[in-house]
């Protein structure tokens, strides 16, 4: 067979199901053999980067990567930014190019670049494909390792003429590994260290989000009675219901749960990536005794010195930690008043705004407790990158992990429009709601002729305020004031009706919930505008800048 054939055939042996992408000359040959796959399906983007962060999508909901295919040159470098994200928010996925014939690539030719060495930063493998016999090996190689703690992207490119070359190999059948755990010595120490404290605190990171690990967290706090505040990515790895959870850390600014880990004497953190939330802004001093739980070693940071760190699968970690609470309980006078208190403070703020009645515009904050009414625990929240992320971040809370998805590692625009459509081929059953500004909108808006191709239920909420509003948020903070930011927009209702969707605009945030379920309810996709007051942004920062816990 061709080698063409024998990717595929590596492919679905490794259970991977689907490719998003935008095919080129230069993939022909493997796009003639996916087409004839049984286990495979090919969902044809009008861009490559969305394609991209479909496959993210699919692959953070999942745990099993997607494919992501764009051809060499211009197709390659148009999917490097959504697999940047993937890598960085550790989603598994697997990025298939083309490139051209083999004896042109060193030399100018059309096209060509070097396509694996662009790919190399934002991978955790990539390489080229020189010998079809080497294909099983490479196809194991790429997906065991982008499923690998920490999981993120792995590239593979097939030059045209290896493509079409015959080879008599066979796929390698996969075998899966258990990850290693930590011995009891560690666990031992790091339980002591716990219970020593007086006032614990945990910090929860991505790695938390993962089923078994939120499980055995959820056990964990059920026994301690630890309050944790998540990062934007471990939103609902314990329920928002739950008086441990703080809800969530993030924003570059002084807040209650800060406040609660600035009261804290011990800070424990599990599945913490740093590249989401530095430990210079929850530890500026570099004072905090520190119990580090996680797959792998820590990042070495000024800020975060460790004193126990234990190493290896999350939630084994857990399962061993909830075997010493049980067998050996924490003491009676621990104190979890800056926890407690740092909830209750929260709680009101998210609460404030939820009987609103305005006319004209309608605050984030109204906003988001509409559409935590109307999504159920199992629905689906996406976040794009702008202001209205920090609003979703600090205001949107979850009963369920990986409930919410928001780009926090390499924080891309443009993501939650293609990621809608990757979650619907995960799961159409849950409702599936985007939230973007106008502007990240935009940036891949040609995907919403993706979505009514495929009959996506899908709806998209655009906060609309005709600015760059997170860049102007920070630039007041910074200057006192903000350059011209500023855009004009289409009439999305119009745009939408254009693209065969639903469109919907509310301007009264008395209504806001009706019309949303409403939205979320129309079979196919939807769009609903609102025209959002961000001068709440200013209002917020300077409501952080005094926060206080009256412990």
């Amino acid at each position: 067979m061709k080698a063409s054939d024998l990717l595929v055939r590596c492919l679905e042996a490794e259970g991977i199901d689907h490719i998003f992408g935008v095919p080129g000359e230069e993939n022909a040959d493997f796009m003639m053999s996916l087409e004839r796959s049984d286990s495979i399906r090919f969902v044809l983007t009008r861009h490559e980067q969305g394609a991209a962060f479909m496959a993210e999508v699919y692959g953070r909901l999942t745990g099993n990567p997607a494919g992501c295919l764009g051809t060499l040159g211009p197709g390659a470098t148009n999917l490097i930014t959504g697999v940047a994200n993937a890598n960085m928010d550790r989603a598994p996925m697997l990025v298939l190019t083309g490139q051209g014939e083999s004896d042109r690539l060193h030399k100018e030719s059309h096209q060509v670049m070097d396509v694996v060495a662009m790919f190399r930063p934002v991978t955790k493998w990539a390489h080229s494909v020189l010998n079809p016999q080497s294909l099983p090996e490479m196809v194991r190689k790429a997906v065991r390792l982008s499923r690998t703690e920490k999981p993120g992207a792995c590239h593979l490119e097939l030059p045209e003429d290896i493509a079409r070359l015959e080879t008599t190999t066979a796929p390698i059948e996969p075998r899966r590994f258990r990850r290693p755990v930590p011995d009891d010595k560690i666990l031992d120490r790091a339980w002591a260290r716990i219970r020593a404290a007086k006032r614990p605190i945990i910090v929860a990171g991505n790695g938390c989000v993962r089923r078994r690990a939120s499980k055995q967290l959820r056990e964990f706090v059920a026994k301690t009675g630890i309050g944790v505040v998540s990062t934007f990515m471990a939103k609902g790895c314990v329920d928002m219901d739950d008086e441990t959870c703080l809800y969530t850390i993030g924003l570059g600014a002084r807040d209650y749960p800060s406040e609660a880990i600035a009261q804290a004497d011990l800070v424990v953190t599990l599945g913490y990536d740093m590249v989401e939330y530095h430990p210079r802004l929850w530890n500026p001093d570099g004072d905090k005794a520190i119990v580090h739980c996680d797959f792998i070693p820590a990042e070495i940071d000024e800020h975060y010195a460790i004193e126990v760190e234990v190493v290896g699968d999350l939630a084994h970690t857990l399962w061993m930690l909830n075997q010493r609470a049980e067998a050996d309980p924490v003491p009676r006078d621990y104190d979890h008043r800056h926890t407690r208190l740092a909830r209750e403070a929260l709680t009101k703020d998210i609460e404030a705004h939820r009987d609103d009645d305005t006319t004209g515009t309608i605050r984030p904050q109204k906003a988001l407790w509409d559409v935590r009414q109307v999504l159920g625990p199992r629905d689906l929240l996406l976040s794009d990158v702008g202001a209205h992320k920090m609003w979703i971040a600090r205001h949107y809370q979850c009963h369920e992990p990986n409930t919410c998805l928001i780009p926090n590692g390499f924080c891309s625009m443009g993501f939650a429009l293609p990621g809608a459509i990757g979650a619907h081929f995960v799961d159409s059953s849950r409702k599936i709601l985007a939230i973007c500004g106008d502007a990240g909108f935009l940036m891949n808006v040609q995907e919403m002729e993706t979505a009514a191709r495929y009959r996506t239920n899908i709806t998209v909420m655009i906060w609309e305020d005709q600015a760059y509003g997170l860049i102007a948020w920070k630039q007041d903070n910074q200057f006192g004031r903000h350059t011209d930011l500023t855009f004009g927009n289409p009439d999305f209702v119009r745009l939408a009706e254009a693209f065969g969707w639903k469109g919907f605009r509310c301007t009264r945030s008395a209504e806001l919930q009706t019309t949303l379920r409403t939205a979320l309810d129309h079979p196919g996709p939807s769009l609903l505008v609102i025209p959002i007051d961000y001068r709440e942004n200013q209002l917020l920062t300077q409501r952080l800048g005094h926060v206080e816990l009256p412990l």
